[in-house]
């Protein structure tokens, strides 16, 4: 059984740095592609990075420059590595599994809060 656990959130200041962890098991690890994903209060829950299992990775226009997503393929652990944090990334923060192009076996972590505010 897949199981996905993120850690790394928390409160920071406007222009403040995080960097989140997500930690796998269950799985091949580097069989998979890793996701992160974020949902602020009242709205729906939206795409960050992803990174695929030879490291190609995708960036949301939102975090662009400001966001690197990396992988650890002996640790079985996806970061998330956040720079000039702004108050609208206040948001919870979801890591997510899935198997090839088409994202099968699908899975997702219990998120982690990240509250940007003075």
């Amino acid at each position: 059984q897949v199981q996905l656990v993120e850690s790394g959130g928390g409160l920071v200041q406007p222009g403040g740095s995080l960097r989140l962890s997500c930690v796998a098991s269950g799985i091949i690890f580097q069989h998979y592609n890793f996701a992160w994903y974020r949902q602020a209060l009242g709205k729906e829950r939206e795409f960050v990075a992803s990174i695929a299992t030879v490291g190609t990775t995708r960036y949301a226009d939102s975090v662009k420059g400001r966001v690197t997503i990396s992988r650890d393929n002996g640790k079985k652990t996806v970061y998330l590595q956040m720079n000039s944090l702004k108050p609208e990334d206040t948001a919870v923060y979801y890591c997510r599994v899935g198997y090839g192009s088409a994202w099968s076996e699908n899975s997702w972590g219990q998120g982690t809060q990240v509250t940007v505010s003075s």
